[in-house]
Formats: structure tokens, sequence, C-alpha cells
């Protein structure tokens, strides 16, 4: 208890100072008083209460020294009453073993644009996640997939949109940065540019999970009871998805990395809204709202409405109040994801990175997946709304 009041009176505390160097201090004994890694033998409350004090103030970093972080979706993030023991450790475990992916590539000398790739692609291939082979189902019980990267070093970028065949879209995305000369390739075009570059296919069964067309089920019901003017529908479809261990995130994977001659990268990827219109595209294969990087200043993935994202150019925003009002990246992170893009209609979240390895991941929605590793190795995953909770 005496944490998690701690937890709540930090923010005004850090409001309050007007000496910076108290507040950083502050902060760095508070995260160093607490234990790193999920797999102590303290009680899960106890765990949960000491991950969400390391949390910064309203406009204050979470983390520095990161070099590369990854997020699984906002939304409500998971419910720890109707998420097993089993369940979080997948969850966890796919974070880690995303960011273990990029520090293999850091490792060895690789630049920030291969190691988001490869964070990305294994977060596309685990099921759990609303990319690549768990992605969601269209309106029309289809799947159409989503993704961009950025290279912040010359803001070389590459997407692809409504792709359907494409096992792993964030690989079909940076061969149009690397090998074309456009931006953003959509539907037939792109699938057939990544068969032809050597990209594995799959067929649309690929995708198919069980979770996945529950929710769609789910969906179908809860619009039929809309149209019928039936009430309760959508208290019990939530309530049965908690039962099944079904989140209810927005969907959406992503990374940012930082390499070892500071150039920094983004990347993003999704299966998109379930129940979507076949054919709507969201925010995440557009560069300045989905993703975005510029050495110097920052690398964002963002997760949320998407449609509110666009019309916010919520990554691209950030970027910009960083270089042209000179905000820290936790103000200006801050600053789009809660005080703006709320003002939209949409909530969400982002993971947001500079140059010099300072993290953020800011969200105004209950909740949000997402994980981040240190320079010195240190890996923190966070799937619980009281790990993380929303800023205000």
């Amino acid at each position: 208890m005496r944490l998690r009041s701690l937890r709540r009176r930090l923010p005004s505390r850090v409001r309050m100072t007007t000496v910076f160097a108290a507040a950083v201090a502050l902060t760095a004994s508070l995260t160093s008083a607490v234990p790193s890694s999920a797999g102590t033998s303290a009680p899960a409350a106890e765990r949960a209460a000491a991950r969400s004090a390391e949390r910064g103030g309203p406009g204050q970093p979470e983390a520095h020294d990161v070099v590369l972080a990854v997020h699984g979706g906002a939304g409500t993030a998971l419910d720890p009453d109707h998420t097993s023991p089993a369940e979080e450790r997948a969850y966890r475990a796919g974070l880690t073993d995303a960011l273990r992916a990029g520090q293999r590539v850091l490792r060895r000398g690789g630049d920030s644009v291969a190691a988001v790739e490869a964070a990305v692609r294994v977060l596309e291939d685990n099921e759990l996640f609303n990319a690549g082979k768990g992605a969601v189902f269209t309106a029309d019980a289809g799947h159409e997939l989503d993704a961009s990267i950025m290279r912040g070093s010359n803001q070389a970028a590459g997407a692809v949109a409504g792709v359907r065949s494409v096992r792993n879209p964030i690989s079909a995305a940076r061969l149009v940065m690397d090998r074309t000369r456009h931006v953003l390739l959509a539907g037939e075009g792109a699938d057939d540019f990544a068969a032809r570059a050597g990209l594995p296919t799959v067929t649309q069964d690929y995708y198919w999970t069980q979770r996945r067309w529950d929710q769609l089920m789910a969906a179908k019901e809860k619009e039929r009871g809309a149209r019928d003017g039936r009430g309760g529908d959508e208290g019990a479809g939530a309530k049965d998805a908690g039962a099944k261990g079904a989140d209810s995130t927005k969907g959406t994977v992503g990374a940012v990395a930082l390499d070892g001659r500071r150039h920094l990268a983004a990347a993003t990827s999704t299966g998109g809204m379930t129940n979507k219109m076949p054919g709507r595209i969201g925010d995440s294969p557009l560069i300045g709202a989905g993703t975005y990087a510029k050495d110097g200043t920052v690398a964002a993935s963002a997760t949320g409405h998407g449609e509110v994202f666009i019309r916010g150019a919520a990554t691209a925003t950030i970027a910009h109040l960083m270089e042209y009002s000179r905000l820290g990246v936790a103000q200006a992170a801050h600053q789009v994801l809660i005080k703006q893009l709320p003002q939209l209609g949409g909530d969400g979240g982002v993971i947001a990175l500079d140059g010099k390895g300072t993290f953020d991941a800011p969200h105004s929605s209950p909740g949000m997946l997402y994980g981040y590793l240190t320079r010195d190795g240190r890996i923190i995953t966070k799937i619980f709304p009281s790990e993380s909770p929303a800023n205000e």
C-alpha cells in the first residue's frame, strides 16, 4: 500500500518542484528500489505496485539509457482477474522474445532499422498479438494487414497496406523502403511485390486463430444488437471475452531502437480493427501518423484509434514539438497522446525514444502492453493496467 500511495503522490510532487535535478534523483531512487524482473517470488500485487512506481509523473520520462522498446497494443491491456499465470508468462515472453531479437542485432553491430524489423517480426509470428499470425478479422471474415518502417538517419520510409498473403508485412515494408522509389504500396500490388522479392507468402488460413474468430462473432452480435435496439450485449461480450483470457487491446505492434551510431528507427505492424470494413486503412502504415523516426529527435510507434492518430498526425507532431518547441520526448509525447488526441475523440498510446536513450510510453487508454531494453541489458515488460496506469 505504501508503494501505491507513493505512486499516486509522485506526479504532483514532481510538478511542484522547481529543481529538475531533485526530480531526476527521486525518480532514479524509486526505480532502483523495485525489482526489475517479473520472475521474483514477491506476490503479484506487490510486483505490480513496484512496477507502477517506476513511472515518472506526467511529462517525465519513464526510463533512460534505453536502446530498444516494443509494444503489443493499447486498450484495456490484460485483466489480471481473468489472466492465468500461464497467460501472463506467455505475454511477457512474447514481448521479451521480441526485445531479445532486436538486442541480438544491436549486439553484433547491426543498425536500428534491422533491430526494429527483427523485433516486429517476432511479434508478427506470435498469435497473441494483432499482427501477422494473430491478426484480427475484417467484416467479411478476411485478413488485411498493414505495416511501416522508417530510418531516422535519412528519413527513408516504406510501408504496405491491405496485404493478404505476406507472412511478415514489416519485411515487405522494409523492401519497399530499400528497393523501390515509393513509400507505400497497397493491396494486390504490395502482395505481388513481396512475393517477387522472395518473401515467404501464406494463404489466409495461416492468420486464423480461434480467439480472433470469437472476437469477430462477438462484434457481429454486438452489431446486430445495436441494429435491433437490444441492450446488454456489449457488457456480456466483454465479460465472456475476459473469461476466455482474450484481451481488448486495440491491436498493433511496434518497435523503436537506437543503435551504437546513435541512429534511430521505428516500425509498426497491425491486423487493424476487428470487424473493420474491407479496405479500411489505419494509422500503422502511414508515416507521421503511426510511425516516425528522425535522428536527433525521436523514434515513435503508435497504437490506438487509427483514424484519430491519422487526423492528429500523432508521431510527426511529437517530433515537431521536440524539434521546434524544444520539448523533451516525454513532454512532447504527453502533449500529443494525453492532451491533444483525446480531444479528437480517440485514445491510445505510443512508445517514444530520443537520440540519448530517453524513453516514455504515455497512453490515454486504460492500459498498454509494452517493454523495453536498457543499454546494460535489463528488460522490463508491462502488461497489466496496475503496472502502467493511464496518464491523466
